[in-house]
């Protein structure tokens, strides 16, 4: 027997004929498509990978939501839903299990250098040992092939990344207003890149644009490696808060505080790692402390 959508659900008008128009949306997009009548949640996921399946994940777990007029919101697609009308559903990523957290790989991850700017040199702490583990995470990015984002607050009154910071290969530099690094320029970058999991976070400030970002990637199911002796604040007491406020959310979003060799050495994972020997020469030197040490 037919089932009709949920009460109160997405359903704009009845559909004649053998297909029914779905509206299907996965993050930042949004595709007009058509379903047989009657077609229930397994058609629905074929769908989804017939539309999205670059951008999908498939180690990730999904639910498929329907949108209902009645509570003008998206809800979980009702149990025995089958599409007899014009709906819109969307595809929502759950949160990272415990089990896979922190299993950084290259092919799975990108770096995000945050606002390393001229103007923030005298201002911030540390800001030269900053510089320095920075660009060494940025040597190791092009070695290992992983993209590479970065973003200038008002560039216009702040001035551009520092020289010290090599940019060559990155594959967007974009100017922000805004505190997070979540821009659409960006979300239609990460788009761009399959199977992205994890983002390497750093640079300035810890307490604002950092955290803001962390927040906003976890929101849309990304895990965040914050490389916390590449990350700093005006304040130390600033800086500190917020690295361990990221610390405790770590159990319940997927927030990792961690540091710049720990990263290099984890996306390499093997000595046998054709890479290791250029890792190995770019953290020889152990990474400058940057005021860590002395809130231990």
């Amino acid at each position: 027997a037919e089932a009709a959508a949920a009460p109160g659900g997405g359903g704009c008008s009845p559909a004649g004929g053998g297909s029914v128009p779905v509206l299907f949306c996965f993050s930042v997009f949004a595709r007009p498509s058509s379903v047989p009548h009657g077609a229930g949640y397994e058609l629905l996921i074929q769908k989804f990978l017939s539309l999205y399946g670059d951008q999908i994940d498939m180690h990730r777990k999904f639910v498929v939501q329907l949108f209902a007029d009645e509570w003008s919101q998206y809800i979980d697609l009702p149990k025995g839903f089958l599409v007899s009308e014009r709906c819109k559903v969307r595809l929502v990523p759950l949160q990272i299990q415990m089990t896979t957290l922190g299993n950084l790989t290259p092919s799975s991850t990108v770096f995000f250098c945050c606002d390393m700017q001229e103007r923030f040199r005298p201002a911030i702490k540390y800001f030269g040992d900053i510089i320095s583990v920075g660009q060494r995470l940025l040597q190791g990015a092009r070695l290992l092939g992983i993209p590479v984002i970065v973003t200038e607050q008002y560039p216009k009154g702040l001035g551009s990344t520092v020289q010290e910071i090599d940019l060559t290969g990155a594959k967007l530099v974009l100017p922000k207003t805004k505190f997070s690094m979540v821009l659409p320029e960006v979300e239609a970058a990460l788009a761009e890149i399959p199977g992205v999991r994890s983002v390497v976070l750093f640079g300035v400030e810890t307490h604002v644009c950092i955290q803001q970002t962390a927040l906003e990637l976890i929101g849309r199911g990304l895990e965040v490696h914050i490389v916390a002796d590449a990350t700093s604040s005006r304040s130390m007491m600033d800086r500190m808060f917020a690295l361990e406020a990221s610390f405790l959310r770590l159990a319940r979003t997927g927030i990792i505080v961690t540091t710049s060799e720990a990263v290099l050495l984890q996306l390499v994972a093997d000595k046998e790692h054709p890479k290791f020997k250029e890792i190995q020469n770019l953290i020889k030197a152990s990474a400058p402390e940057s005021g860590l040490l002395s809130k231990v």
